[in-house]
């Protein structure tokens, strides 16, 4: 049984591709600060999957902590690293937090690799590196464009590093995951996403505006060059893009004599602006979404969506999930949230 680290693995996608990892078979050992996710999350992996993952709250930032990871858990094969702080608007407010979280950790993560004969990373990368491409669907050879916020720029830098430091230790192996816009929560409910305060992605904040804990919901421009005027993305259900991470592992470890860093775009190949993201939820759930129009936010994308052709023919991957079932997920989860704090 493979031992694979999961950095940020009580995150929303962490704890998901967690999920799939012990029901494939894998030992997984989480490392998380618990900065932007709850120690609660570790019952519901369990509840899921039958199966405690092993558990160290430890900032990655801490290259000293880390490095007793790898000792007490000796044998880890691969890495996945999701811990990194995510939001677009806060990175424009708080860009040098975001280069201390998001690089720093990156650097210890592939100093460790080294010292400790672990050489496989997944790497939790962003569409957000092609910034406002030129031609869509987004394919991966399209041109790492200007970021448009700090955090899309920490994962442009994140992979250079990783790309040099692949270069200069022949040892060492990666697949970077281009995610679009993951939403939605399991299907049983035991887990979801869980922002700290008010959310900076759209789906919780539909969600929380829809049960009565936000009064409103605020569409960040309606003049973008878009049908509607709002922005449009790639929407991917959560448990889709796990299961991308599964098999990235699998192909790491499969290929022991492949080197090198391979880039795949995840998403589904279609793009849904806010507007239309919002009609699809009303139309689910039967229920009417408070809305104001307010300015565009620093930082966005006007529109993007992935051509995720490349990852379909070599992963044998695909997003299958309807946005019906994505939105019903993330409600069912919003619905067992406020069941709980009841």
């Amino acid at each position: 049984m493979s031992k694979i680290l999961v950095t940020g693995g009580t995150g929303y996608i962490g704890s998901h591709t967690v999920v799939e990892l012990q029901n494939s078979g894998y030992e997984v050992i989480i490392v998380d600060n618990l900065s932007n996710s709850s120690i609660d999350v570790l019952d519901g992996i369990t509840s899921i999957t039958g199966k405690k993952p092993a558990f160290e709250k430890i900032d990655c930032r801490d290259k000293q902590d880390l490095a007793g990871v790898f000792k007490k858990y000796s044998g880890i094969e691969a890495i996945i690293h999701f811990a990194a702080s995510k939001a677009v608007g806060e990175s424009v407010e708080k860009p040098l937090l975001y280069y201390r979280n998001n690089l720093v950790s990156v650097l210890n993560i592939l100093e460790l690799m080294g010292e400790q004969n672990a050489c496989s990373l997944v790497f939790s990368s962003s569409c957000t590196v092609y910034g406002q491409p030129d031609v869509l669907p987004v394919t991966e050879d399209a041109p790492i464009k200007p970021a448009t916020s700090p955090y899309g720029n920490t994962k442009q830098i994140a992979e250079e590093i990783i790309r040099d430091a692949i270069h200069a230790d022949k040892r060492l192996k990666c697949i970077a995951l281009r995610y679009f816009n993951p939403v939605g929560a399991h299907p049983s409910a035991a887990i979801g996403e869980l922002p700290n305060g008010v959310p900076n992605n759209l789906i919780p904040f539909v969600t929380q505006t829809a049960i009565g804990i936000r009064d409103c919901l605020r569409v960040f421009g309606n003049d973008y060059d878009t049908p509607d005027g709002s922005a449009i993305r790639d929407y991917i259900w959560v448990t889709d893009l796990a299961k991308a991470h599964v098999i990235a592992v699998e192909r790491l470890l499969a290929n022991k004599n492949k080197k090198g860093i391979e880039f795949f775009n995840l998403g589904t190949g279609k793009g849904l602006s806010v507007l239309e993201i919002l009609e699809v939820f009303e139309q689910v759930t039967g229920v009417e979404i408070n809305r104001q129009i307010v300015a565009r936010r620093e930082g966005d994308v006007e529109k993007v969506w992935a051509d995720p052709t490349f990852a379909n023919k070599e992963l044998g991957w695909k997003a299958e999930t309807s946005t019906e079932k994505m939105l019903e997920t993330a409600w069912k989860w919003e619905i067992a949230l406020t069941a709980k704090r009841r």
